[in-house]
């Protein structure tokens, strides 16, 4: 008989989680938000997708009643390069750990509903804020970076004492944004889409804690749809319904086979 190596592996025990695995490891709206942004990200490097057919255009909306532009602006984090490579690690991990870690509660007790709405308060004052920011600054018509300096900004607000570095320097959360931004300066970099991103964020941040312990009001609410999608707190998904093994008795029975001793006589009876 074969001897079992020790060092081997047996029914893929102790193996390392695989992408497909990690990707569904994350928490759905990260999870979304970055595949979504992978598939329109590669498919226009690729060429498959026309840069122009995603960028923001309030033109084709209107004329060409083309509705994706709401989204794939926000969906296109830049060409083939490292700053790109950089922006897609910052999507994951700010987003799965605001998500993750509690974010600001407007009615959903802290969770995926409300990171839910707080993704699209930013997505609608980005798109309302453009047409004046871009009138007076250089600011491209694709917000995927923005969308990702809004959700770090209010991360930072969120855990200001949480520990965090860049670059192997060590500081306060309530500091990374900012760390983030003078480093995109100082190496001369497009800073704009950051510093849009930002305001946006510090926006947001008055509006669900700042007037709330001022005033003792609620200014936003999580819509109820949301709630009932997500439900209060983390979003779980329902489990899939597990398969019973069939009874043996029964197929026996249904396939009009004997059950052997099932009708004898005991012995030592009358």
């Amino acid at each position: 008989m074969p001897f079992a190596n020790p060092g081997e592996n047996r029914g893929g025990v102790g193996d390392t989680p695989g992408p497909d695995a990690w990707f569904k490891s994350l928490p759905i709206v990260t999870q979304y938000w970055f595949g979504a942004t992978m598939v329109i990200t590669l498919s226009t490097n690729f060429g498959i997708i026309n840069p122009y057919q995603i960028m923001w255009s309030w033109t084709g909306i209107t004329q060409s009643f083309e509705l994706w532009r709401f989204l794939t602006p926000f969906l296109f984090a830049g060409g083939f390069s490292f700053n790109t490579l950089i922006a897609c690690y910052m999507l994951v991990q700010f987003s799965k750990q605001y998500e993750s870690g509690g974010p600001f509660n407007t009615g959903a007790g802290g969770g995926t509903a409300d990171y839910a709405f707080c993704m699209l308060l930013g997505v609608g004052m980005m798109l309302a804020s453009y047409p004046v920011v871009s009138g007076w600054f250089a600011l491209p018509p694709v917000f995927c970076q923005n969308l990702i300096y809004y959700v770090l900004y209010i991360w930072s607000k969120r855990n200001p004492t949480a520990q965090a570095n860049i670059w192997g320097f060590p500081m306060q959360g309530i500091y990374l944004p900012f760390a983030y931004l003078l480093m995109t300066v100082f190496m001369g970099n497009p800073y704009m889409p950051m510093l849009h991103g930002m305001v946006i964020g510090h926006i947001y941040y008055f509006m669900v804690d700042v007037i709330p312990a001022v005033y003792g009001k609620d200014f936003i609410q999580t819509p109820r749809f949301l709630i009932d999608y997500f439900g209060v707190g983390h979003y779980q998904p329902e489990a899939a319904p597990v398969a019973r093994p069939a009874n043996n008795n029964n197929n026996a029975a249904g396939r009009g086979g004997h059950v052997w001793g099932g009708g004898g006589q005991r012995l030592g009876t009358n």
